[in-house]
């Protein structure tokens, strides 16, 4: 069993209330073998709702209002963690990009499309828990 983005599970729960499906995340949930999370909706955040980005040095999510949401996605990616420990997960199949999915490279906190190597909140979650972490667009 495996974590998988919702929204790539074709979920509408990504931030401007749209989806992104990939057919290989939507077969592996189709049959049962991936558990469909949206780490920033289970941290209590709506949907649709503001775009957010970490800030430069990683340690806060603020929303391009200004809003700090950096608590509801430590709680999203808690949620996520402890989903992943139940099902018996060890991967995951992430939204690339994403402040709480993205691995590798994510937004860089200036909301001008610009890319910085780093993790998401909850991939990081993910990861300091050894839980393997791959992205798809």
């Amino acid at each position: 069993m495996i974590i998988v983005s919702a929204c790539l599970a074709g979920f509408r729960c990504r931030y401007d209330g749209k989806t992104v499906p990939d057919a290989d995340v939507v077969a592996l949930v189709k049959r049962g073998e991936a558990i469909p999370v949206c780490p920033e909706m289970l941290g209590g955040l709506p949907c649709p709702r503001v775009p957010a980005e970490r800030t430069a040095d990683g340690t806060h999510v603020l929303s391009r209002e200004g809003a700090d949401v950096t608590e509801a996605f430590l709680r999203g990616a808690s949620e996520t963690l402890r989903l992943a420990r139940l099902y018996g997960c060890d991967k995951a199949v992430l939204k690339a990009r994403s402040p709480s999915c993205g691995c590798g490279r994510i937004y860089d906190g200036t909301f001008s499309g610009t890319l910085k190597d780093g993790v998401g909140v909850t991939a990081q979650t993910l990861l300091e828990n050894g839980i393997a972490v791959e992205v798809k667009d």
